[in-house]
């Protein structure tokens, strides 16, 4: 364990250090002298955990998030754990995607080409200009619902589980926390802009919730900072740009895993970012 910080016995640290748990942060404080010693586990949480504690005591409304955080009945031992009458719109979604697996023949039948942006059997799309076209002709047509319904096209199992473990994981907490019209929004518009990102770049041949899950975390992680109220292991945006990051470069091929839809997670995150930013919290629910 390392001591990162020396604070009066004054200062109540219980609902801090709960907040802490929820975060995987592991930590320990003692009294020695008079005075409460807050230690942590692995010293790079110090920098980030100094900085969350500093506005914990500096800002009211931010020590009254994290308690309504902790009577939440989504959160047993401070930890996120809803259940499905919490979040039944993300549950929606991912019922729906797992049952296109299997309608889809994990994207090898017509049903998945009626999926995708364009019909890929339908249009030259191999340019740009082509692709342009193919688009405007297909959304000329009335189409408009295969700008979102690629993210319902899986090609393993693999794929469409990862998917939904994050899409319940963050996806539940904005559902609970910001409500289900904020969802829906970060859903349409994280989807038109990584969908559209990746068919311009790519073509039609590609699918996944990916996109929108990078973007859930985008939001999640940007609007975090100004109103504390989601759930999640610092590490898991680190982790999740460095395999964007990986995504670009002939790795994942060369280890079997195939091309990734790199433009879509890319596209995906930047909504998210944006959104956090043009779409400031201003009611959450806690209790």
């Amino acid at each position: 364990m390392y001591r990162v910080k020396q604070l009066d016995t004054t200062v109540n640290l219980a609902g801090f250090s709960r907040w802490l748990n929820g975060q995987g942060v592991t930590h320990r404080i003692t009294e020695e002298g008079g005075f409460q010693v807050l230690w942590l586990e692995d010293p790079a949480h110090a920098e980030p955990v100094l900085s969350a504690l500093d506005r914990f005591m500096a800002e009211p409304e931010i020590r009254e998030a994290v308690d309504r955080q902790n009577r939440s009945p989504v959160f047993v031992g401070g930890r996120w754990q809803p259940s499905p009458r919490h979040a039944p719109l993300v549950l929606g979604i991912i019922v729906f995607a797992v049952a296109m697996v299997w309608l889809t023949a994990m994207g090898q039948n017509e049903l998945a080409a009626s999926l995708m942006v364009i019909d890929p059997r339908d249009y030259d799309w191999s340019t740009m200009a082509g692709r342009i076209e193919a688009l405007t002709a297909t959304l000329a047509s009335g189409q408009v619902w295969r700008l979102l319904t690629p993210d319902f096209l899986h090609f393993s199992w693999t794929h469409i589980i990862f998917n939904s473990v994050m899409l319940w994981f963050l996806g539940s907490q904005i559902e609970w926390f910001d409500g289900r019209a904020r969802l829906v929004t970060l859903f349409v518009m994280t989807s038109l802009i990584s969908n559209g990102l990746q068919y311009f770049v790519s073509g039609p041949l590609f699918g996944g919730l990916s996109g929108v899950v990078y973007g859930i975390l985008g939001y999640c992680w940007l609007s975090q900072r100004s109103a504390p109220r989601f759930q999640f292991p610092p590490a898991l945006v680190t982790f999740a740009v460095a395999w964007m990051v990986i995504g670009f470069t002939p790795l994942p091929e060369m280890i079997g895993l195939g091309r990734m839809a790199n433009e879509a997670h890319l596209g995906g995150f930047v909504a998210g970012l944006a959104l956090a930013v043009v779409l400031p919290v201003k009611g959450r629910r806690g209790a």
